[in-house]
């Protein structure tokens, strides 16, 4: 039988970070000692209030269907945690509960895109906002920054990209793959662009509570009430709280946006797992004691890592200020990144991701969501590897 697949599936590209994830777990699991650089996800383990709040929703028979876009109570503790954080008010109706943060992302593109629209990426990017726009079946823009500007994107870029089919703006801060933060004035003067041109935002705040260095964060949606109406926040539980398996994300959204949302969802996964959501309202409203640790253990990381990427000859980096993440420019090695990663892994048994998956083929991803002894490891694998270019 030919099997016939529609355009829009045909056109994603397959997520590299998943496939250099599993091709180094496999590697792994055949007895080779591989150092993985590849993993989005805190190698530290969700806290136990919150593991135990999930079991005791289990014990309790709270199995069954909830509401599509959450149950009440972690709707009401992600609005208390909006307010309570970022000083934004925004009512339970408007906060939807997701399976991710990623189906937090695709259901703002499903529900306010359509073909002819336009929506603009700055890159380095995600890898999968352009492909969540193509499934929308409107028009990925992508705006290329390098490490020159810290990888964000001016207001400049950003007024020379719209037209007038351009219906949203992506704006990802703490970012991944890069870890760049943009500065209060930076967000705000984005944000003026976009309201002045009736445009939307979707502001991927995931990484918001991972930042160094005294980085301000700050959301586009509290400058102004038309910032606010202009904003839809998306967010997580997978990296603050190290919850990236139990798959729950959620978005706050002007009144209108949230409604389509629920609708969407409805009609696709229906609510996200019941007794999940229960440990999800532990997370918010429990101890927070965990956070400032992994902040501490994750800044050493980064430090040694930064300064070891630096001394490589042909590897230039820019430091993190935000995320677990650094995106060191392998230019001057002559290599791009789909060929530096496919021998490093082969040479070296060491897997990064390849920069072409976020649409900056000369750098690498390297995530810092490892022990620092695999750091270590990796990177001295990494400095012979590099060494040994001819």
């Amino acid at each position: 039988m030919k099997y016939k697949i529609s355009e829009r599936a045909a056109s994603l590209s397959p997520s590299l970070t998943l496939t250099i994830d599993s091709k180094a777990k496999a590697m792994k699991a055949a007895g080779e000692d591989v150092v993985g650089f590849g993993a989005g996800e805190p190698d530290f383990d969700t806290p136990q209030h919150i593991k135990d709040a999930c079991a005791k929703a289990l014990a309790d028979g709270f199995t069954k269907y909830t509401p599509a876009s959450g149950i009440p109570e972690l709707r009401e503790a992600i609005a208390d945690k909006f307010k309570r954080e970022n000083g934004l008010t925004y009512k339970p109706s408007q906060v939807i509960v997701s399976c991710g943060g990623k189906h937090s992302c695709y259901n703002v593109i499903i529900a306010t895109c359509q073909p002819g629209d336009e929506v603009i990426i700055p890159s380095p990017y995600w890898l999968s906002y352009p492909e969540m726009v193509k499934l929308a079946g409107a028009k990925p823009v992508i705006i290329t920054t390098t490490d020159q500007t810290e990888f964000k994107v001016t207001p400049e870029q950003l007024r020379a990209a719209i037209t007038p089919n351009t219906r949203l703006f992506v704006l990802n801060s703490p970012s991944n793959p890069t870890g760049s933060v943009y500065t209060p004035a930076e967000i705000r003067a984005l944000g003026d662009i976009c309201v002045e041109h009736d445009i939307l935002i979707m502001s991927d705040e995931i990484y918001e509570h991972l930042v160094y260095d005294g980085a301000e964060v700050k959301s586009v949606a509290s400058f102004s009430q038309a910032h606010f109406d202009h904003t839809i926040i998306v967010h997580g539980f997978a990296k603050a709280w190290s919850m990236t398996g139990w798959r729950l994300g959620f978005l706050a959204a002007p009144e209108p946006i949230a409604k389509a949302i629920d609708a969407v969802q409805s009609h696709s996964t229906s609510n996200p797992t019941s007794f999940a959501q229960k440990g999800a309202v532990a997370a918010l409203t429990g101890s927070q004691e965990h956070l400032p640790k992994w902040l501490a253990e994750f800044a050493k990381r980064r430090t040694y890592a930064f300064e070891k990427l630096n001394s490589i000859p042909g590897i230039s980096c820019v430091n993190a200020k935000g995320a677990f993440y650094l995106f060191p420019n392998i230019s001057k090695t002559g290599l791009k990144s789909g060929d530096f990663c496919a021998r490093l892994l082969e040479q070296e048994k060491v897997a990064a991701v390849p920069g072409i998956a976020f649409g900056a083929d000369d750098y690498l991803r390297i995530s810092y969501a490892t022990s620092l002894a695999n750091i270590e490891k990796g990177l001295d694998r990494l400095d012979k590897f590099v060494r040994g270019l001819k």
